[in-house]
């Protein structure tokens, strides 16, 4: 199912935010990166398909089982990259009303 770019953009806000969460978290913090690295790294690839989502999936992943490396955005640079930087389009059909008078 394709999303509008600004449904990826919030998914990826909610992702970044926990992946930081787990920064301020003592002692338990960096297990949760340990489980937290490969669902976000899924999710990073169901977002993004290709090449790309391949690449940032596992830049992700690598991002959140580093130690001090949870302040990165990895998601909304992503973001970032795929609609702003190389401009592309939204994928979801935009309807158009057009009236015919007779």
């Amino acid at each position: 199912m394709k999303h509008s770019k600004y449904t990826i953009l919030k998914k990826g806000l909610f992702y970044d935010a926990v992946g930081m969460v787990t920064m301020f978290i003592p002692i338990i913090g960096p297990f949760l990166d340990i489980i937290w690295a490969p669902y976000a790294a899924k999710k990073m690839s169901d977002m993004y398909e290709g090449e790309q989502g391949k690449i940032a999936s596992i830049i992700v992943f690598i991002e959140e089982v580093l130690p001090i490396t949870d302040f990165i955005p990895t998601f909304t640079l992503m973001w970032l990259y795929t609609y702003v930087w190389q401009g592309k389009k939204d994928s979801v059909p935009q309807t158009i009303e057009v009236k015919v008078n007779e």
